[in-house]
């Protein structure tokens, strides 16, 4: 949804703006005044080609939100861009504040924190931590580690400009291999960022968050730089959290064509990790935590060190893009055992994009190559408490991809379009085991895709269209996934699971556009699946009652199904004050996004067609809002889980239903002073906002809900200079 423009308005506008807050004592013939009649000018025409660029399009290497809106539209499937401002009207701290009310993305917390399930299209379906099944990038350079896995503890939404989010294979433009396809998190830069900013949150159970900000242009060079810390005590007990985060750019016009760009991230962050429980449990005390996890004082603690460059280049219908990366974590993680690892990421990205016209009509082509490297030291300990015990494991661990990607987008006609790609890739991972006393054990699988795509659409005008397309995934499994814990299910081949790589083939087809006080995107796609990586929690051998170890199996056949809709009304304008030609009235929005979820096995021997656990098959989520254009807004929202869920592959065990409630008012201004009050889960409801998965329930798994946060309150304020 849109919100209102920012403007300098009339003072009639300014008084009852002033007036809903409560701050005006002037009276209502004031306030109601009749403004002045619109004078039409002569137009005045300026030539010349030396007049500057709009402010946000100044930057080669990072694009404006409509630059990013117009390439979107240009996509047959799946894709949205989320402008910063939606989110910031309230609670800005997690995925989940960010991406609520993206089409066909499914975010929840595992215990209020940034770890999370994050999926689109069941892409990563049974990881509630360290994610897998989609690439993430900022400003087009990947975040993912190289073995394919991403943490979202590295993204800071109050650093970001806009997101898009390009679902499935509508996301080869960034190279991306999987069924989820890719987010993209843009920052801003020197010529779009506020000289001066300053955000402040507080809430419940010690919620901390607070922001700092700056950024300006000096001649050739731009750069902007913010740094945050976060920290809660948590809903429930031992959930703990603190993260500190620097990200700042660097900006160089080295010519009127060419911009380089360099990119510096710092996090630190500290995340005690409370538990599943019992549903029972979770009914009688959802603040408890698992008896298991406190005993083994389990945590999630890294510091991550971030540097990268993009480095544009624009003549006529040429455009190269080049980006670099390199990364450093250093993951401390007492869990079933104490996990000590040290990590270097490094990888390349290049595209190169012509649109000149072929045959007469428009066309696009791009062509990209992006070869990834990471090594990782990993060491493990028993753990005794959350301290290291005696040494239980060492190992060496190194991956490398190599993905080649093309795409061609060619109008057959004015309105109708055609666009082919396809993708090679390559991956690898070698695994070193230095512990065992009868030897090291190594082993090194690596695996191909090809995965071609055919898609079209339709420009009923510059605002609707409808698309189609089909294409082919291809995930290989991350160390997470190749991983056995010590005592846990499954084969181990040489130090590994035997895994192999997770492909499909998708279809889909749908619409977007806008039509009067309407707008919609709206997507059914249907993806057969094999090999699916699905992820299991096994008890742990000689661990305490209740704690368990993910281990990873493939899946024969699946199939992913569903819908993915968004769409905002404006229900009611002009009640008080009246739209023009420069500004819009005051209007009540309705704002929604909804899933249908179809995740079910394929005749499989053991589960049939049961449905995949993970998700719920139904996800609702919408606001009413009234806004007025001069930076107000109130109204309630929902969130919306509509039936039970699956925990388990046999279906025995569920997750209930449930509905949470909430509130937000608040005041948004372009300069100086805005503020918001957020109420969530105003009725305070008991409910699980995620569950771990497994094979089939009995007395001694069960332990597999993580209950969402009860009644919060948020309140922030921000200046900007």
């Amino acid at each position: 949804m849109k919100r209102a423009k920012q403007h300098n308005y009339p003072q009639p506008v300014r008084i009852a703006c002033l007036g809903l807050l409560g701050l005006s004592s002037v009276s209502a013939d004031a306030q109601t005044t009749t403004p002045p009649p619109i004078v039409n000018l002569p137009e005045v025409v300026v030539a010349g080609n030396n007049a500057p660029a709009p402010a946000a399009e100044k930057s080669l290497t990072v694009p404006s939100v409509a630059a990013a809106q117009e390439r979107i539209s240009q996509i047959p499937g799946g894709a949205t861009v989320i402008a910063a401002e939606e989110f910031k009207t309230g609670r800005a701290s997690t995925l989940k504040d960010v991406l609520d009310y993206a089409p066909g993305v499914f975010t929840q917390s595992r215990f209020g924190s940034d770890e999370a399930r994050i999926s689109i299209r069941g892409s990563g379906l049974q990881r509630t931590f360290h994610g897998r099944g989609l690439k993430l990038l900022q400003d087009g350079v990947p975040l993912n580690l190289a073995d394919g896995s991403f943490d979202m503890q590295a993204i800071e939404p109050l650093s970001a400009q806009h997101v898009e989010v390009v679902r499935g294979g509508n996301a080869l433009q960034y190279g991306s291999t999987t069924l989820g396809g890719a987010v993209n998190f843009v920052t801003p830069t020197g010529h779009t960022a506020d000289k001066a900013q300053a955000r402040a949150e507080y809430g419940s159970y010690n919620y901390l968050r607070g922001q700092i900000s700056t950024g300006m242009t000096l001649g050739p060079v731009d750069y902007y730089a913010t740094a945050t810390h976060y920290s809660t005590d948590g809903f429930r007990r031992h959930a703990e959290q603190s993260n500190q985060r620097v990200f700042a750019n660097v900006g160089y016009r080295l010519s009127d064509n060419a911009e380089t760009r360099m990119y510096f991230t710092y996090v630190q962050t500290y995340s005690e990790l409370p538990g599943s429980l019992t549903k029972a449990q979770m009914e009688t005390n959802p603040r408890q935590a698992n008896g298991g996890n406190v005993a083994l004082n389990q945590k999630r603690n890294f510091e991550l060190i971030r540097l990268a460059n993009k480095t544009t280049w624009s003549q006529g219908n040429h455009t190269v893009e080049l980006g670099t990366f390199w990364s450093h974590k250093d993951l401390d993680h007492p869990i079933f055992q104490v996990i000590d690892q040290n990590s270097n990421d490094l990888g390349l990205e290049a595209r190169y994009r012509n649109d000149a016209d072929l045959f007469g009509h428009r066309n696009r082509f791009l062509l990209g190559f992006n070869p990834t490297y990471g090594w990782a030291e990993d060491k493990r300990f028993l753990n005794v408490g959350g301290n290291r015990g005696a040494r239980a494991g060492e190992s060496t661990q190194t991956s490398y991809n190599l993905d080649l990607y093309a795409e061609n987008s060619h109008h057959l006609a004015d309105r109708l379009a055609l666009i082919l790609g396809v993708q090679v890739s390559y991956a690898n991972r070698d695994f070193q085991d230095r512990f065992l006393t009868d030897g090291n054990q190594t082993a090194n699988p690596d695996y191909w895709g090809y995965n071609p795509k055919l898609g079209l659409r339709y420009d009923f005008d510059d605002k609707n269209q409808v698309f189609a397309n089909i294409s082919r995934s291809f995930e290989p499994p991350s160390f997470g996934e190749l991983s056995r814990p010590p005592g846990a299910a499954g084969v181990v081949v040489n130090g590994l699971l035997p895994l192999k790589a997770q492909t499909g083939t998708t279809i889909e087809f749908g619409t977007r556009g806008s039509h009067g006080r309407v707008g919609w995107e709206a997507v059914y796609y249907h993806a057969w699946l094999q090999d699916e990586l699905l992820q299991m929690n096994f008890p742990v051998a000689g661990a305490p009652p209740g704690v368990f170890a993910p281990t990873t199996v493939n899946a024969n056949r699946t199939t992913h199904s569903g819908v993915e809709l968004g769409w905002n009304v404006r229900l009611l304008e002009d009640l008080t004050t009246p739209g023009n030609a420069e500004r819009d009235g005051d209007r009540v929005v309705f704002r929604n996004a909804y899933q249908w979820n179809r995740f079910r096995f394929d005749g499989d021997n053991t589960f049939r067609d049961n449905q995949l656990p993970g998700m719920p098959a139904h996800y609702f989520r919408a606001e009413l809002a009234y806004e007025h254009p001069c930076g107000f807004y109130a109204g309630p929202n929902v969130e919306w889980s509509i039936q039970k869920s699956p925990v388990d592959m046999a279906n025995t065990l569920f997750a209930d239903p449930y509905a949470i409630l909430g509130l937000k008012v608040g005041y948004r201004t372009k300069k100086g002073v805005s503020g918001y009050v957020e109420v969530r889960n105003v009725t305070d409801e008991r409910y699980a906002a995620t569950t771990g998965v497994i094979t089939r329930a009995n007395a001694g798994n069960s332990a597999q809900f993580n209950p969402g946060d009860g009644r919060t309150v948020y309140v922030g304020l921000e200046y900007k200079w």
